[in-house]
């Protein structure tokens, strides 16, 4: 009669089969009534994790000479890192060998679930749910003055142009358009942005609320600042130009000067400006200042910064920023050794 020959390889798969043959649900999902494996605080928890939340900020930017003031820096979310950060987590819950070959088994419906999980993290109040694995992440950090100025920066990222214009807004479940995962102030002047994707226009614009006057400054000396605003035709509302012609873009309307109280660094001389603007008989006014007339002038809509537009081309070469170079004492040293080697 042969003897039955046991391993602890057999033994082990034995009792994992056994412990996952009564595995219950532990959760179910609102949105689909799937049952889930994963309690809903852990996969919050796990999604979260993925986003980068609660990892130190040093871990993201090793030094900060490589993102210096006023500066914006696009980036790929390695996958592998950030499922190593989750599995890593899930380890801390596992005591023998048992736990660990069981959570092996599991993790690839965990992780299913996170995916899931992961774009519920930030969902915005009427938008359709987007489902399938997680896919390619990608993101920006923004160091700038317009992060603390303007804390409710709207941030869109589309995989194609709308429509090829800078203009329309599309929604998030929009084919055409990347789910912002996260969007948080890291630091007061410091902000973070990841996409479910890989965009081809990213938009960063000044938050709309209500209406807001402005204009541009230009340096004329040291710490001195001249202001100026488009010019408007009050009647039409086009801009015009030095000839008192309309235009159609606000880059080719002739600047109007506006005065600043003497004195008085940075503060404006609405009086002085609107009696400049009634003296100007291209703009339409009247005899009289009227304050739509001058709300006309000064009006300015948000701001708005595109990046990647593919409309813009230039004659720099991309390329050549990461083509590597050699520096001129390793060029001399290669020099030396030909002239050695010809000597030979």
């Amino acid at each position: 009669m042969a003897k039955a020959t046991l391993t602890a390889e057999t033994v082990m798969n034995e009792a994992v089969a056994a412990i996952e043959g009564v595995l219950v649900a532990t959760d179910v999902d609102d949105y689909t009534d799937d049952d889930k494996i994963t309690p809903r605080e852990v996969r919050q928890f796990l999604a979260r994790l993925r986003l980068l939340e609660g990892v130190p900020f040093s871990n993201l930017v090793a030094d900060s000479a490589l993102l210096p003031i006023e500066s914006i820096r696009f980036f790929y979310v390695d996958r592998g890192w950030t499922d190593a950060l989750t599995q890593g987590a899930l380890s801390v819950g596992t005591v023998n060998t048992g736990d660990r070959a069981q959570l092996d088994r599991l993790y690839g419906a965990i992780e299913d679930e996170i995916d899931s999980e992961e774009r519920l993290v930030r969902l915005p109040g009427g938008e359709e749910r987007q489902a399938g694995r997680a896919g390619l992440m990608t993101g920006f950090l923004l160091r700038s003055r317009a992060v603390s100025g303007w804390p409710g920066l709207h941030v869109r990222a589309y995989a194609r142009e709308p429509d090829g214009n800078d203009e329309e807004i599309l929604p998030e479940s929009h084919p055409d358009r990347l789910k912002l995962l996260r969007l948080e102030r890291l630091a007061p002047a410091v902000m973070l942005a990841l996409f479910d994707g890989m965009p081809e226009v990213v938009h960063i614009e000044e938050p709309k609320r209500g209406l807001q006057f402005g204009v541009s400054l230009k340096q004329t000396v040291a710490n001195t600042y001249a202001a100026s605003i488009p010019a408007r035709n009050v009647q039409t509302a086009n801009y015009v130009d030095e000839n008192g012609n309309e235009v159609e873009t606000m880059a080719e309307a002739k600047r109007l000067p506006v005065r600043f109280r003497p004195g008085s660094p940075g503060v404006l001389d609405l009086a002085n400006t609107g009696r400049a603007f009634l003296e100007d008989d291209s703009l339409g006014m009247g005899s009289e200042l009227d304050g739509a007339e001058f709300a006309l002038q000064m009006i300015r809509f948000p701001y708005r910064q595109v990046f990647g537009d593919p409309q813009v081309t230039s004659d720099f070469d991309i390329a050549a920023v990461f083509r590597p170079t050699l520096s001129k004492e390793v060029t001399t040293l290669a020099a030396d050794f030909e002239r050695v080697f010809d000597a030979d």
